[in-house]
């Protein structure tokens, strides 16, 4: 059986008439920017995350950019990363002008380890900044206590985890300022880019939706220096559909997961995802590890299975961060996560049968 990493078509077949529908209606309406689809969208959001504010931009990049931005952290600050996530945390960080701080993760749940996030504060830092990896949420209850006793921001990456929930709280909701992304591939994915901040600080709010609109409340005025970053009138309407249908397809991710977990117990040096007590996982990747990652990924592809891997190179080893003078070895808990990381299969839509050939082209590769 042909099994690909990604299918679109069990998600968007059946809602295809609901979507053309909501196209539809932006396209008669005759207003394309910041209409009422970004303002429906923006309260259907906030409902979801259990956050008072949602403001939609263009990205989930932009997103975390205008939430540092807001927050005044920028040239002289530090803010503190995972050493193991997508390049685009750590971009945000550099793109105020600020230094990125990598702090190591927990090797059983790939996710930002709060007990070693002390070690790594100076007084130049101002906040940080946990990754929701793979669909699980981070520990929030430690992350939040030890940034409220040092007086640091809280900025949530939530791109990956949208549904995810960390002692019955949803992740975006955490911090005073979080950013999320809508990419395509996403949980909740738009038909191209989008994202959205989420706060529950009414000030902040405002200062946000400024910046997004070119430091403008008044169309011609400006107030600061802004940004052109706002959620397409298109692209809201997309959300607004798909968001109704995303508890559903969170429940079948989470299917799925459970038979991976039930037909790869006990094949030969393969460690499977596993979940923080606390947290819960909304799977946006089934991810595991193999010490011989390369050659299982040939061989699956050589079984018709697709995989990908999240992320073969760390940030502090990527060329665009040359310059911060981190060798290999800097944080050597990231490196090898990213030496044996390899994602399955993952998408709404997929039966047992699919999952039964994943772990039937593992076991032979074991054999």
């Amino acid at each position: 059986m042909q099994v690909p990493f990604l299918s679109f078509q069990p998600q968007h077949v059946p809602i295809r008439e609901e979507v053309l529908a909501a196209v539809a209606r932006v396209y008669d309406s005759y207003w394309y920017v910041l209409g009422e689809e970004v303002k429906q969208f923006e309260a259907d959001y906030s409902a979801f995350s259990g956050a008072k504010h949602t403001i939609g931009v263009a990205n989930g990049l932009d997103a975390l950019v205008l939430a540092l931005r807001a927050l005044e952290i920028g040239p002289g600050d530090e803010v503190i990363v995972p050493s193991n996530t997508y390049i685009a945390t750590w971009l945000a960080v550099t793109q105020v002008g600020a230094t990125p701080v990598g702090v190591e993760p927990d090797p059983a749940t790939s996710n930002l380890d709060p007990a070693l996030i002390a070690a790594a504060l100076t007084p130049r830092t101002r906040a940080i900044m946990p990754v929701h990896l793979y669909g699980q949420a981070c520990r929030m209850t430690e992350i939040m206590a030890l940034a409220a006793a040092h007086n640091l921001h809280v900025v949530e990456d939530n791109a990956q985890a949208q549904g995810a929930t960390f002692d019955g709280r949803v992740t975006g909701s955490f911090g005073i300022l979080n950013g999320t992304s809508f990419y395509p591939g996403k949980n909740l994915g738009a038909l191209g880019d989008a994202g959205a901040i989420t706060t529950n600080d009414s000030a902040l709010d405002q200062r946000v939706r400024v910046l997004r609109n070119y430091g403008s409340q008044q169309k011609y005025y400006n107030e600061v220096v802004g940004y052109n970053s706002r959620l397409d009138e298109l692209q809201a309407a997309v959300l607004r559909t798909k968001l109704t249908h995303l508890a559903g397809w969170t429940a079948q991710r989470r299917e799925v997961a459970a038979l991976y977990d039930r037909h790869l117990a006990g094949i030969a040096g393969l460690r499977l995802p596993h979940t923080a007590p606390g947290a819960t996982h909304v799977y946006h990747l089934y991810v595991v590890h193999h010490a011989q990652r390369e050659a299982v990924q040939q061989h699956l592809a050589s079984q018709g299975i697709g995989t990908l891997i999240h992320y073969p190179v760390p940030a502090h080893r990527q060329q665009a961060y040359a310059a911060l003078g981190l060798p290999a070895g800097t944080f050597p808990i990231a490196e090898e996560l990213a030496a044996t990381c390899l994602s399955l299969p993952m998408w709404p839509g997929m039966t047992e049968d699919h999952v039964a050939a994943v772990a039937a082209a593992l076991r032979s590769f074991a054999n």
